[in-house]
């Protein structure tokens, strides 16, 4: 029997101190949300959880979204937000070669640095991608990933610093992708839903979403 994750979405009280911090702070924000998730999970417990989240932004409120196999909304910090649990199996359940899909992704599209020969023990630096190299990125990922793209709309988020002594010195930068597709590989587009695509997965990248694409 498969075991699909669920999807909290979280509209965040914009008083909250809490959320201030974490909106400011992307390492903060992967600590709250991880706090949803079951406690003793090892080495890497994002990972293990499967959780990756999104942060949705507009004018007049800011929205979280978090999958993970496993989520409990009662243990984030009282009064940070309301919470509604969504079982995402009906949704896998309907995937299929040939589906029309409506997606949205936050990705920090980026390659390694091509080392001269002189060096080729050492690793490159990751640079981040922009414009059309970054789209030229997401349709090679999104095709790996079971998915036809046909529209995509490019949007810039800010980028992510994450913060603190243990952080990584590295920025993040963010582009989100919304357009439609349609499904060329379930099995390949379930485990892309699961395992999130990109780097900064810790930092607000690489959740899928899919809606049925509305019939013309």
């Amino acid at each position: 029997m498969n075991h699909y994750p669920v999807l909290a979405r979280i509209r965040l009280n914009p008083h909250h101190r809490a959320v201030h911090r974490d909106l400011r702070d992307a390492t903060q924000m992967h600590r709250t949300v991880m706090r949803m998730a079951p406690d003793n999970l090892g080495h890497s417990p994002r990972l293990q959880a499967g959780l990756l989240y999104r942060l949705e932004e507009t004018d007049t409120a800011s929205t979280l979204l978090v999958q993970a196999a496993q989520l409990d909304p009662a243990l984030l910090p009282a009064g940070y937000g309301h919470a509604e649990i969504k079982d995402l199996a009906p949704m896998f359940s309907a995937l299929r070669k040939g589906l029309a899909v409506r997606y949205r992704i936050v990705l920090n599209p980026a390659k390694r640095e091509r080392l001269p020969q002189d060096q080729k023990n050492k690793r490159g630096k990751i640079i981040p991608l922009s414009g059309g190299d970054a789209d030229q990125w997401w349709l090679r990922r999104a095709a790996d990933a079971g998915l036809n793209v046909h529209l995509l709309t490019p949007t810039n988020v800010a980028p992510i610093r994450p913060q603190g002594p243990q952080a990584p010195p590295m920025r993040h930068s963010l582009i989100r992708y919304d357009g439609t597709a349609t499904v060329t590989d379930p099995d390949a587009l379930t485990q892309a839903v699961l395992n999130g695509i990109g780097r900064g997965k810790p930092y607000g990248a690489g959740l899928l979403s899919l809606a049925p694409a509305a019939a013309a």
